[in-house]
């Protein structure tokens, strides 16, 4: 059948395909502009530069892979993604939500034979490497994807194309505006309570939540960030009133409103959401259960089982195409975004927590999917780190079929002295190394980050599973293989629940932010468990280091902490040093705070400028223009120069601290 009249069997059918075309540089982009030139479309091309000068007539809008997102409520008809030299999937993803139904997207790769051991710089975005990496389970992954699905154009040069199905199927009637408008009219006859709308992408959720707005009239609109509304706005029209989730919070008396709607509820931090549900009788929650930046399957489980008047709602029928499109199901199956399949119950005898291989994908993917449903962030981006980048370890308990638990731990430290010390001093940030990195640029400990460690990235406990001690049993599992390494480590939001797990997984608290994080509208807090001698030594140094430090910090932060009890007493070796790295080196004022708080105490006349800053840092605006100094940049220079001359006073110098200078 010729392409122009497939393509039109597929419009009628209402589905798009995946054309992948595999060759050389050259013979991909030939290929490529004979499609452009026989099939009408909007062709837009998503590749790191322009392709086509003069091969093809037809016009052709391009956008970077990092750009696609920018393009997210509109539609294309046709696409072209260049994969040749790296493959971004969550620009992928997104290029899909875009095409209507009668759609090819084009994927070029390189020589399908050498795919797999090319290198992909798309690796130098999530691998921590120097230069790009091959990726070869990813893409032997891929591979098999392709080759497994009948609907997919295959064209490899030198070889046969292999070409879809004739039939594309029956005539497609979209049930869609049906589905919306059935949910619209249970929304509007709620009479109080929380409604949770969950869809995967390309729904219509959003328009559905700005239908809601525009009937019900008096609604307020909130999300992670307003220009993820657009779709909301232009069906709200002249209802649409939105306001940012900490604008909405900081009102006394909140904005009158039949309802509040929370666009994409999921990525807004739990503290804050609690907050913004209790101040409104009717709440609309939308959220995307699976996608390119995240799944929402987490946050149905955690946050609205704790809802006492809670109402679900979803949108399961495509806007643009029919639930029979080739180009989602395998997308789903691609990058996992499918929903996971029904388990066996898990098995009552105790579980052995076991290592998976890099290129177990079985494993791999359980695993994944335990991750996904557990946390709202987890993307193909994850998956692309623990197919193939380097210093990944995962674990699990239990059988695949029945998987109970999942721990994903990243390799950290080993850094030079040197440069451990750079780190120190704020003059480098290598990249990676999370945990190791802050201890020693924030806490002042420049040995962990020449020490080894192994931070968890990610944990996950089957809902069924929890209380079982499953999760303390992987952490001492991979915490009794961590041969070589010197601690383990985590980064989290502190919560109490959350710091009394990790306490008792045997981790001491050494770290808490100053402010809050916007992902979880917490503190950042960092613990380690040590596994060697040196580790314990640095456990033991940072925990009393925060203790000691405590009292000075809790009136910047809004945190209940209870730490052993620590003499100061006062200025010591220490303070002097990291003082000395704020005056003649770039470490941060947060980070600076309890020892210059010290130096201001010591010295004779302490400065009245430095003294304020240490004293209010919440203040430093206010204090700059009490200065005549133009914003924060230029007054911690100034309050470098102070530090500095306070030190002076003691007969410390930068040379003999040997501290790399700015």
């Amino acid at each position: 059948m010729p392409l122009q009249q497939l393509t039109q069997a597929m419009e009628q059918a209402g589905i798009r395909r995946l054309a992948v075309i595999s060759g050389d540089p050259a013979w991909c982009l030939w290929q490529a502009s004979a499609w452009c030139n026989t099939l009408t479309g909007d062709w837009l091309t998503v590749s790191p530069a322009p392709l086509f000068a003069d091969l093809t007539d037809a016009p052709v809008l391009h956008v970077q892979p990092a750009a696609v997102r920018t393009l997210l409520g509109r539609e294309f008809r046709h696409a072209l993604f260049d994969a040749r030299h790296g493959f971004h999937a969550e620009a992928f993803a997104a290029l899909a939500g875009t095409l209507t139904a009668g759609s090819w997207l084009l994927l070029m790769v390189p020589p399908w034979d050498q795919w797999s051991q090319q290198p992909d710089a798309d690796s130098l975005r999530w691998a921590d490497v120097a230069g790009p990496i091959p990726t070869p389970h990813f893409i032997h992954h891929l591979q098999q994807c392709i080759m497994a699905d009948d609907q997919v154009l295959l064209a490899c040069q030198h070889q046969p194309c292999r070409m879809p199905p004739r039939s594309a199927g029956p005539p497609w009637h979209c049930q869609a505006p049906q589905q919306q408008q059935a949910i619209l009219n249970k929304l509007m006859a709620l009479p109080s309570g929380v409604a949770v709308l969950t869809a995967a992408r390309g729904r219509g959720k959003s328009a559905l939540a700005g239908m809601l707005a525009r009937q019900a009239g008096a609604c307020v609109v909130t999300a992670p960030a307003r220009a993820s509304t657009t779709v909301l706005a232009a069906f709200a029209a002249e209802q649409f009133h939105f306001m940012a989730p900490d604008a909405l919070l900081a009102l006394e008396t909140p904005p009158a409103g039949q309802w509040l709607i929370v666009d994409e509820a999921a990525a807004i931090p739990a503290p804050l959401l609690q907050a913004l549900v209790s101040r409104y009788p009717r709440v609309l929650l939308t959220t995307t259960v699976q996608g390119y930046e995240g799944s929402g399957r987490g946050f149905i489980l955690k946050f609205c089982a704790g809802l006492a008047d809670v109402h679900y709602f979803t949108l399961d029928e495509p806007l643009r195409w029919s639930r029979a499109d080739p180009l989602e199901q395998w997308l789903n199956q691609a990058l996992l975004f499918e929903d996971s399949v029904t388990v066996e119950p898990a098995s009552a005898a105790p579980v052995t927590p076991q290592r998976v291989a890099q290129g177990d994908f079985n494993a791999l993917e359980a695993a994944y999917r335990l991750l996904t449903s557990a946390h709202y962030r987890t993307s193909p981006i994850d998956l692309r780190r623990l197919l193939d980048a380097p210093g990944m370890q995962l674990w699990r308990a239990g059988a695949l079929s029945a998987l109970q638990g999942a721990l994903w731990l990243v390799e950290e430290g080993g850094l030079e002295p040197e440069l451990a010390q750079a780190v120190w001093a704020g003059t480098r940030r290598p990249r990676g190394n999370l945990v190791a990195q802050s201890l020693a640029a924030h806490a002042g400990l420049p040995e962990a980050a020449t020490l080894r460690s192994l931070r968890i990235s990610r944990i996950a406990v089957m809902a069924e599973s929890r209380r079982q001690g499953i999760g303390q049993q992987l952490v001492a599992t991979a915490a009794s293989a961590a041969t070589g390494h010197d601690y383990l480590s985590v980064s989290f939001g502190y919560t109490q629940s959350l710091w009394s797990f990790w306490r008792a997984c045997g981790f001491t608290l050494v770290r808490i932010g100053t402010q809050r994080e916007a992902s979880s509208g917490c503190y950042a807090a960092m613990a380690i468990r040590p596994c060697s001698a040196a580790g314990e030594a640095l456990q033991r140094r940072a925990a009393a280091q925060l203790a000691r430090d405590w009292p000075r910090m809790r009136h910047v932060t809004d945190l209940e902490l209870v730490l052993e009890a620590v003499a100061d007493d006062g200025l010591n070796d220490q303070d002097i040093q990291l003082a000395a790295g704020f005056a003649w080196a770039q470490r941060p004022l947060e980070a600076s705070l309890p020892a210059l708080q010290r130096l201001v105490e010591t010295v004779a006349t302490p400065d009245p400028l430095l003294a304020a800053a240490v004293t209010a840092p919440e203040a430093l605006s206010k204090q700059a223009q009490q200065a005549g100094v133009s914003g924060r940049k230029a007054l911690i220079a100034v309050l470098r120069q102070r530090a500095a001359a306070g030190l002076d006073t003691l007969g410390v110098t930068a040379d003999r601290l040997c501290l790399p200078l700015k």
